[in-house]
């Protein structure tokens, strides 16, 4: 059974997430680590728990999820998983960190690739891979049916949405993603967002105010 541990990391507080099991197998979701002690600390609380990773993956590629690739990828000797859709986002990153006035030295080695509707697995548990493009064009969450969970990135929050008004953002796009991907898992379902607090999905289908049920 995976648990899941919670970072907040940088300046636009983006929640990274560690996935790990009873055999102390883990995965490192959207590092968004950028200062050192940043890092120091996700690397302090691995090595505390004595977890080994096993995956590095993205949720999307917008900068705020990637500052900390290269670093992890170095770090324990990982290849980066994201979806063949987002490519192009993550090596845009470099000048969006510029922009933002957060230069960084981006993940540049092998890239594999995340494919909808299969499973990604570490040993024994495996996460559901569902494209939910919309706020970035090769967006993914990953379900984990046997714990109620879902690691949402930033397609839908605790009451509110991901942005569409970035690059390769759709409106359209992303309710489609929200409600035939997300609202069509359990109500009780725990929802991990890109940033924020943690939801349901129960909730959000009475709540959240950017989206009605047909």
């Amino acid at each position: 059974m995976l648990s899941v541990k919670t970072f907040t990391f940088n300046p636009v507080q983006e929640n990274t997430y560690v996935l790990y099991n009873e055999a102390g197998l883990c995965c490192i979701i959207d590092p968004g680590c950028y200062f050192p002690e940043e890092k120091e600390g996700l690397k302090k609380y691995i090595e505390t728990k004595r977890l080994k990773p096993l995956l590095l993956l993205n949720t999307h590629c917008h900068l705020d999820h990637v500052f900390g690739n290269k670093w992890v990828a170095e770090t324990w000797g990982l290849i980066l998983y994201i979806h063949r859709n987002e490519k192009t986002m993550l090596e845009f990153a470099p000048q969006s960190g510029q922009m933002w006035q957060m230069p960084f030295e981006n993940y540049n080695g092998e890239l594999l690739f995340l494919t909808e509707n299969t499973f990604i697995s570490l040993m024994q548990d495996e996460l559901e891979i569902r494209f939910t493009p919309g706020h970035s064009p090769g967006s993914v969450c990953f379900y984990y049916e046997p714990g109620g969970f879902v690691i949402a990135g930033d397609v839908l929050f605790n009451g509110s949405i991901g942005r569409t008004d970035l690059p390769g953002g759709d409106y359209k796009t992303l309710i489609n993603s929200i409600q035939t991907q997300l609202f069509t898992l359990p109500d009780e379902t725990k929802v991990y967002s890109g940033h924020g607090p943690v939801t349901s999905i129960g909730f959000e289908k009475m709540n959240n105010p950017f989206i009605k049920l047909n």
